[in-house]
């Protein structure tokens, strides 16, 4: 009895990046009132391209746009920072 062996699926690593001090900041205070950023892959537009999706409470919203794998956490780091001055009515980033 033979088996038919099943092609690997393709996959993508996420794109590596250094998160500073005063962005990590940025983000736990977004974190903890319900505001995340995640990526996931775009797998229409080519293998190097990233969806944005921004889940505020229990509503997901998509970016319309695509990025690219060098500077999607470039914007990840666009909305927290968007969302955070929107929020924050403290001028501190302690929240």
């Amino acid at each position: 009895m033979a088996f038919k062996r099943w092609n690997k699926s393709p996959s993508r690593e996420l794109p590596k990046r250094s998160w500073s001090k005063e962005e990590m900041k940025i983000i736990g205070w977004c974190l903890n009132r319900d505001i995340g950023i995640s990526v996931s892959p775009n797998w229409k537009n080519g293998i190097n391209n990233w969806n944005i999706d921004i889940h505020i409470k229990n509503k997901v919203h998509r970016d319309p746009g695509t990025y690219e794998q060098h500077n999607v956490y470039d914007k990840v780091v666009e909305y927290y920072k968007y969302y955070h001055d929107k929020y924050n009515t403290n001028t501190n980033t302690k929240g």
